[in-house]
């Protein structure tokens, strides 16, 4: 697949989840860059703002297993990944499967479990698979987390270690639709009732498995020049120069957001990174990577304006 056909295939994608999600393409762009590029992605929002219903559009559109898993606080690690069951009919131990078994997995509110669960996905995210009774298990290569929570809610509530972060390629932070989206939204749903469901909704498979596969391996060829590649490296130094940030991005950050501009280069069409696929991934992949000093804290500093400050000083390749 040339990337050419790349560009093509996204763009069916976008308009079969456009049958169900309005507005929200911000989201699916990166959803779609994490697709290409093998990430996983934490979406963060208020309630009601489709992050739910665009996770499973998004399964839907690509043609991917679709896996959900709501976080509680009593949920145990068992829960997610299974365990080995004594059946004393054959006296022997059978794989129970949990539901991580799938292609893609929608981790709902994943801050209001403790720690040690959201730990139980670290394997899975990092390697793609996962290990029971010291027997591993492969999840696909295509396996993909799309995690959600709610930024308003703090009581009950367990924040996301930094390890598991790191993990993400990309955090996304979901706004509210425009007034004309919003009236669009009411009258395409307004006289629906239960759950919105994208089948329901005309969301149909536009992508397989072999063309996503045909898709990745596309992407992989596309080319990064010397000159990006120290462009990004300048860049996630600098994160961890600046007297705003106490702790800056880590080596895994850098490498991961030259797959996603890869990704992104695809998805539009060309077989070459330019700076400005890493200027428009900077913010999204690396939101969540860092933590502010307390003077930029007690300042009222927002990770999003120290990582733009820190974009524009940085020089771009010409």
């Amino acid at each position: 697949m040339h990337v050419n056909e790349v560009k093509t295939v996204a763009e069916r994608i976008r308009a079969e989840i456009g049958k169900a999600v309005i507005g929200q393409d911000g989201a699916i762009d990166l959803l779609l860059t994490a697709l290409m590029a093998g990430g996983h992605v934490l979406l963060e929002g208020p309630p009601g703002t489709a992050k739910t219903l665009l996770a499973h559009s998004f399964a839907r559109s690509v043609g991917l297993d679709y896996g959900r898993i709501q976080f509680t606080p009593d949920l145990m690690p068992g829960d997610i990944i299974g365990s080995n069951l004594f059946n004393f009919q054959t006296s022997s131990f059978t794989l129970t499967r949990g539901p991580i078994f799938c292609e893609l997995l929608l981790a709902d509110e994943i801050n209001r479990t403790p720690p040690k669960t959201q730990a139980a996905l670290l394997e899975a995210m990092q390697e793609r698979q996962i290990t029971i009774d010291g027997q591993p298990h492969a999840l696909g290569s295509r396996f993909i987390v799309v995690a959600t929570q709610n930024p308003i809610e703090q009581q009950g509530t367990y924040p996301l270690p930094e390890a598991q972060l790191d993990r993400f390629l990309f955090k996304h932070v979901l706004a509210y639709p425009t007034l004309e989206q919003e009236r669009a939204i009411i009258a395409a749903q307004g006289a629906r009732t239960g759950q919105m469901d994208p089948v329901a909704l005309g969301v149909g498979v536009v992508a397989d498995g072999a063309m996503i596969d045909a898709a990745v391996e596309a992407t992989a060829g596309v080319r990064l020049t010397d000159e990006v590649v120290a462009y990004i490296a300048d860049l996630i130094r600098a994160t961890r120069d600046s007297a705003d940030v106490e702790t800056g991005a880590s080596p895994r950050a850098g490498a991961m957001l030259a797959a996603a501009a890869r990704a992104r280069a695809a998805l539009d069409g060309r077989d070459y990174v330019i700076p400005d696929d890493v200027k428009a991934l900077a913010v999204p992949a690396l939101r969540h990577r860092l933590v502010l000093s307390p003077s930029a804290e007690i300042e009222g500093r927002r990770v999003d304006q120290v990582l733009a400050g820190l974009v524009e000083r940085v020089a771009a390749p010409r």
